[in-house]
């Protein structure tokens, strides 16, 4: 078995930081567990006080000197009193000063467990509006290896949505691609893992569904394979776990549909507060939801 993808990011930072002369910058982030076994135990790492304001700003006054720090959010929840920096002037200030910012923003994705509705979701979506700022959802050790390499071969800031889910992760995923699919799916973060189990049940009820898994958000490249599937299928599903409302899964969708002429729709997180009970959670959509979800669509375009 390879690495897992919290082996691989914990060496990649340990790479970056005793060889690069990178910096570390965060909560807690040599706190128990060491942010899910990513963190490494060297120089380099800076523990910065829970002033979610400032954090990001350390982060950005170390890019500006010439170094490339990891800044690491422990909760993605926490993100809306991080992102200030980020979006403002590190996302900005090549355009507007010519002087680039490039700071490797780790954003963990935790759902579920109780966490309640501060920590809880994945927020993505937000970070997809400002211009200058690349967005990706990697989930396996090789895609996490690709979102690094290309922050390393240019001078953007970027935002990396990470899930905790995906930190035990070895196997890569790849498309899965059927010519008598019935329906076109593309996955978002730990979407796809949710994906994966619910195609199971699907196989098993008949209906085939083409998976497509989704790392970059933005930029988003439409594909050739994505658009003939949909021209194939010509039903299309873009699964996230964010939230549906004006989230990545429904831009993503809106753009496939005015490529393809083909109807997408999007399933993401429900428009309400994610309790610290378990029937109050909101989460990303279970394997039964996305079942159903896609079952219905599928049954709705035979009957058209």
């Amino acid at each position: 078995m390879g690495k897992t993808t919290a082996e691989t990011i914990k060496e990649i930072t340990r790479d970056h930081l005793t060889q690069g002369n990178g910096l570390l910058l965060g909560q807690c982030v040599t706190a128990v567990g060491w942010i899910g076994g990513t963190v490494p135990d060297c120089e380099g790492l800076v523990e910065i006080p829970m002033t979610d304001v400032a954090g990001p700003a350390f982060a950005c006054g170390v890019a500006l000197m010439g170094r490339r720090p990891i800044f690491v959010v422990r909760y993605q929840g926490f993100m809306w009193y991080n992102a200030s920096s980020i979006v403002n002037y590190a996302a900005r200030s090549k355009q507007v000063w010519g002087r680039p910012v490039p700071v490797f923003v780790r954003s963990i994705g935790m759902e579920g467990n109780g966490v309640g509705h501060t920590a809880s979701s994945c927020l993505h979506s937000i970070f997809m509006h400002p211009p200058g700022l690349p967005v990706a959802a990697p989930m396996t050790p090789g895609e996490y290896r690709q979102v690094w390499s290309h922050f390393m071969a240019h001078d953007d800031p970027i935002y990396v949505s990470e899930h905790r889910r995906s930190f035990t992760l070895s196997d890569e995923m790849t498309n899965e691609i059927s010519p008598d699919a019935h329906i076109t799916v593309l996955a978002i973060s730990a979407g796809r893992l949710n994906l994966l189990e619910a195609s199971k049940a699907l196989r098993e009820q008949g209906i085939k569904p083409d998976i497509f898994h989704v790392v970059w958000l933005k930029p988003f490249e439409i594909s050739e394979a994505v658009i003939a599937s949909l021209k194939r299928t010509k039903l299309g599903l873009i699964i996230d776990s964010d939230f549906e409302i004006a989230g990545a899964s429904r831009s993503i969708a809106y753009e496939l549909m005015h490529a393809s002429g083909v109807p997408v729709h999007a399933l993401g997180l429900e428009d309400k507060v994610c309790g610290v009970a378990t029937n109050l959670e909101n989460i990303t959509p279970s394997a039964q939801k996305i079942t159903q979800r896609i079952r219905d669509l599928v049954q709705s375009k035979v009957h058209t």
